[in-house]
């Protein structure tokens, strides 16, 4: 049987799940794409993960050794808690430090759908400064009282190291990983994307402040709460969705690629 005719035999992995679950699978490969298109990538390291609907032990993630611009719908790697496979086309299997990190989170959070993790210069930078992100900006403003750090530990292969990246995380949806890069989770991954690139854009704009050299304007307690809280009352509804679904048309317009 020649290859092709084996390929007509084959369903297609869209024909293999629920609706629910090909539209997760659309929007985590929109959400790898724009990441490429942004330069948030590690070559084929760093990991996005969403959860799968109606299954909530299991979570899809990016086939390791395939780059960001690689991935579609349908290369997506599903795995459960576990990290059995169950579902990979690719036959790739996927990267031992991405299960540690995203399964924890999953495991900890049933209110998270997707969990974004870059290594990024800047992101990566000011992870690695005492101090943390600085509220010198509307865009760090957002995050007032709402970071979490987790310090480094090595390469994440250890699942002990699981337990205290949960507690260091606790109840809230960004993190910084000292020394290594940032997190942002969501209840929807338009939410998670939404988080990780206003975060981004807090760390770029630290780092070019801080080489600017001059003394940097801090706002006062009271403002940076009055934007943290708009922020956070704003998240999960329509002005996340006009953010993701923005998003969602800048990628399509360029390519489609992404929904095979």
């Amino acid at each position: 049987m020649t290859a092709a005719v084996e390929a007509l035999r084959t369903p297609s992995v869209r024909d293999q799940v629920s609706a629910e679950e090909w539209q997760a699978r659309l929007d985590l490969a929109a959400c790898y794409r724009l990441a490429a298109r942004w330069g948030w990538t590690d070559h084929i390291y760093t990991h996005f993960s969403a959860r799968v609907p109606g299954r909530e032990e299991h979570f899809l993630i990016n086939a390791f050794g395939l780059t960001f611009n690689e991935v579609t719908a349908s290369n997506l790697v599903k795995v459960d808690l576990a990290g059995n496979v169950l579902l990979d086309v690719t036959g790739r299997g996927h990267n031992q430090a991405g299960y540690v990190i995203h399964s924890a989170v999953h495991a900890a959070r049933p209110d998270l759908q997707a969990v974004l993790h870059t290594h990024t210069t800047t992101g990566a930078a000011v992870s690695a400064q005492r101090d943390g992100l600085l509220m010198i900006s509307q865009h760090a403003a957002r995050y007032y009282g709402r970071v979490a750090y987790h310090d480094y530990e090595g390469f994440a292969l250890n699942l002990d190291e699981q337990q205290r990246l949960v507690r260091d995380l606790d109840d809230k949806r960004v993190m910084i990983l000292r020394n290594h890069g940032l997190l942002a989770a969501g209840r929807s991954v338009g939410e998670a994307l939404q988080e990780l690139y206003f975060l981004e854009r807090a760390c770029a704009i630290q780092i070019a402040a801080l080489a600017g050299g001059a003394a940097l304007v801090v706002p006062d307690e009271a403002a940076l709460r009055q934007a943290s809280q708009t922020y956070e009352r704003a998240s999960g509804g329509s002005y996340t969705t006009r953010n993701w679904e923005a998003f969602v048309r800048e990628l399509d317009a360029v390519d489609t690629s992404y929904r095979q």
